[in-house]
């Protein structure tokens, strides 16, 4: 009698186990590098209307900041990139749902995202921003008045700073980055809060208005972001970042993407190369 319950005790144990490495499997959505390497493609979330980090030109092609490094992550892992059009808010979801490998799409590093999803090292600098039309230029917050709206992107740190900070300010928000800009330029509110090189660069791109306060907040940093727990592919990115330090590849990719809309002024304090490490 003590064999057989012996082997009915084996029995449950050796159930019980393989639910948990069920389960467990059950919970990765992530594909490791060894994998995304057998199958050839990558899946990189990115923008498809933030221009100049992330957009669809007139031949359907995406260009950008963002694009023009998941192109050389492409090259040097030697597959193919399947570019995925994000937006702000989803780009948490898509990684938790293993919908993309990677995010590039202008995220900043935040203790609350970094809990949901694993960040590499960063390749840029960035902080908020408000701008607001020339006729009435919003130099500080506290200038608005109760009944103005200030317009945010769903799902970014602007929308975040806000409400924690200045809860009392009337937030007008949108999912897209086409959808605020037309609500900036149609006059559907005070001010837009957003990265300030979003910012800096639609008072540059579009007359009539100034970027009032450049730095709000505290001084961040974008990186490229994977699903929680992906550590081989992690790994690889950050070996690429500091890698790709010796060619000077972030300063390359400002040069060749953004110069044309910020100058040469801003790129030293924008690019990261190496993570910054060697800052």
């Amino acid at each position: 009698m003590r064999t057989i319950r012996n082997i009915i005790a084996l029995a449950i144990a050796l159930v019980l186990a393989l639910s948990l490495v069920v389960t467990a499997s059950a919970d990765v959505v992530y594909r490791t590098l060894d994998e995304i390497k057998a199958s050839g493609t990558i899946n990189i979330g990115v923008f498809s209307d933030k221009n100049p980090f992330g957009y669809v030109d007139e031949n359907g092609e995406y260009q950008g900041y963002d694009v023009y490094f998941a192109r050389r992550i492409g090259e040097d892992l030697g597959v193919t990139v399947n570019y995925v059009s994000t937006e702000a808010a989803n780009r948490v979801e898509y990684l938790e749902t293993g919908k993309v490998d990677i995010v590039l799409a202008n995220f900043t590093v935040t203790p609350e995202r970094a809990e949901k999803v694993d960040f590499a090292l960063p390749y840029m600098n960035v902080a908020l921003g408000v701008v607001s039309p020339d006729s009435r230029v919003i130099k500080d917050l506290s200038e608005l008045t109760a009944d103005d709206q200030v317009i945010v992107i769903s799902g970014t740190t602007a929308e975040d700073y806000l409400i924690k900070n200045n809860p009392e300010i009337l937030l007008q928000k949108y999912d897209t980055y086409a959808n605020a800009k037309n609500a900036l330029e149609n006059g559907n509110a005070a001010a837009w809060a957003n990265d300030n090189t979003e910012v800096i660069a639609f008072a540059l791109q579009n007359e009539g208005y100034t970027v009032g306060i450049p730095s709000l907040g505290s001084q961040d940093t974008i990186a490229p972001a994977v699903s929680k727990g992906n550590e081989s592919l992690l790994n690889w990115i950050n070996d690429e970042i500091r890698a790709l330090a010796g060619e000077n590849f972030f300063h390359k990719d400002y040069e060749e993407t953004l110069v044309d809309t910020y100058g040469l002024d801003y790129e030293d304090s924008l690019v990261l190369e190496g993570g910054g490490l060697a800052e």
